[in-house]
């Protein structure tokens, strides 16, 4: 018996629930990163991110490719980097939004504390 699709998607984000990863995916958007550049700008334990790397591997989204001694870790396909895109777009919409609240009530306060200042 196959898994319903929203529990499916479910797992799949929760694949992607590690800062680590994610950070890793937005490097890789660019291109192929070596471990050892992924390494210095995410400055974790080479453990820690070898286990990151290899959720990642399992899962699909990243591939790796031996070139030499260098291991190089590049996105799958195109599509994580849309998923990543759109991420921003809605959080950037999320926290504008909290913004302009916090600037109203920011307003709306103003007034009262102006008048227990005299």
């Amino acid at each position: 018996m196959q898994a319903p699709l929203y529990q499916v998607k479910a797992e799949f984000f929760r694949m992607l629930g590690h800062p680590v990863r994610i950070r890793v995916l937005e490097l890789l958007q660019h291109g192929p990163v070596s471990v050892r550049d992924l390494l210095a700008d995410i400055e974790i334990e080479p453990s820690s991110l070898s286990q990151q790397l290899a959720v990642l591997r399992r899962s699909g989204i990243v591939v790796s490719m031996r070139e030499g001694s260098t291991v190089r870790y590049a996105l799958a396909g195109g599509d994580v980097a849309e998923l990543l895109r759109a991420a921003r777009r809605i959080l950037t919409e999320l926290l504008t939004g909290q913004n302009q609240l916090l600037t109203e009530l920011q307003k709306a306060d103003a007034p009262a504390a102006a008048h227990t200042t005299r």
